[in-house]
């Protein structure tokens, strides 16, 4: 009997931003580089109760069948709408079969359940997730408002790839400022970049969560070099400012690769096997571990030991519990835990002033895995 051949996973795209900040533009922009032969689906969701963002996708040459829209109004699919997401989905699916799939949710949103839902056993046979793109406006950042604002936050924690967008009207001081906070976040983006008007590399579709490419660049174009052996990488001490700049013919606009991003490590952790990364600078010492996305701690046991980990100037850890992920901070003998919107995997750096018994740390850190 022939085997039955995989069906082929759909490209989805969840593309966030705090209200205002263009999205629906540079997903216009992102329509318009759209092959002639491929349907993609685009669903929009607005929190009021009129829905008017499917207007702006109107075109009037549009060939019927080669872009299908579909509005959620009245609420944030991410949590008064998310069965309701989940039915969309499965019917947009199985009516229109598309090539790509791209999703908006309300700038007034919390992003993390839609990527829950996007990823979870329904649609894990059907949809191949990629990278989660953030688009922020520069300005806005001087809004304490806006940056003390949890839904913003959570946008840029569970975002991949950070476009900093209108800088066409911001000024050159506001958008550095933004791009080298940018670089310096934890968990680290995996790309950087700038846009006037949403004008979006078609590109930035091509980018998996893990820091895979999809489309046609050389290997040499993947963000963050590392040197992996015996389960362990030694990167470079992250105790020094980047400024890799990366330029293409196929990039007009301003872009940075983080080289923190660890992306050869990432697509090697498999399940219950953690890739360890140390480095050493300036004195310092930087050890690390990634964890797979489907690694569950078990809260008490993975507390304990963040607590009692000697000698230690910084910790910093992102981790899963269940379906649940909280943000672990320690700075000495002072820690605080609070929730985040991450869901790429579970991580750990630490940074000593004396190496550290990678092998006995890691060894404590399987510990406090679930079984």
């Amino acid at each position: 009997m022939a085997k039955k051949q995989a069906l082929k996973k759909i490209p989805t795209h969840l593309i966030t931003g705090f209200l205002g900040v263009g999205k629906t533009t540079a997903i216009r922009h992102l329509l318009a580089t759209k092959p002639e032969d491929e349907k993609w689906v685009i669903v929009v969701n607005e929190f009021g109760q009129v829905g008017i963002d499917q207007a702006a996708y109107d075109k009037p040459n549009q060939t019927e069948g080669e872009i299908q829209v579909q509005e959620l109004p009245g609420g944030c699919i991410c949590c008064s709408l998310g069965v309701v997401l989940s039915a969309t989905l499965v019917k947009l699916i199985r009516l229109h079969k598309p090539d790509r799939l791209i999703i908006e949710p309300t700038g007034i949103g919390h992003p993390a359940g839609i990527l829950d839902t996007l990823t979870n056993d329904t649609f894990s046979e059907a949809l191949d997730v990629r990278a989660v793109i953030c688009l922020v406006d520069p300005r806005s950042l001087e809004d304490p408002r806006t940056l003390e604002n949890e839904i913003f936050q959570d946008q840029l924690s569970l975002s991949d790839i950070i476009v900093i967008n209108k800088t066409d009207l911001a000024t050159e001081a506001q958008t550095a400022r933004f791009e080298h906070a940018a670089l310096s976040m934890f968990p680290p983006k995996q790309f950087v970049c700038r846009a006037k008007q949403g004008s979006l590399d078609v590109s930035l579709l091509d980018y998996g969560r893990n820091g895979e490419y999809h489309g046609n660049w050389l290997e040499s174009h993947l963000p963050g070099e590392q040197h992996l052996h015996d389960n362990h990488a030694h990167a470079h001490s992250h105790n020094h400012d980047h400024e890799h700049s990366h330029s293409h013919d196929n990039h007009s606009h301003h872009a940075k690769h983080n080289p923190d991003f660890a992306a050869a490590a990432l697509q090697q952790v498999q399940p219950g096997e953690p890739v360890c990364l140390s480095g050493q600078g300036d004195g310092f010492y930087t050890t690390g571990w990634l964890f797979h996305r489907d690694d569950q701690f078990d809260p008490k046991k993975l507390q304990a030991f963040l607590d009692q980990v000697p000698n230690l100037l910084r910790l910093k850890g992102v981790f899963r519990f269940r379906d649940q992920w909280r943000f672990y901070n320690r700075v000495g003998t002072e820690s605080d835990l609070y929730p985040i919107a991450y869901r790429r995997d579970s991580r750990f750096e630490l940074i000593s002033s004396a190496p550290l018994d990678e092998k006995a740390l890691q060894t404590d850190l399987m510990a406090c895995l679930l079984q």
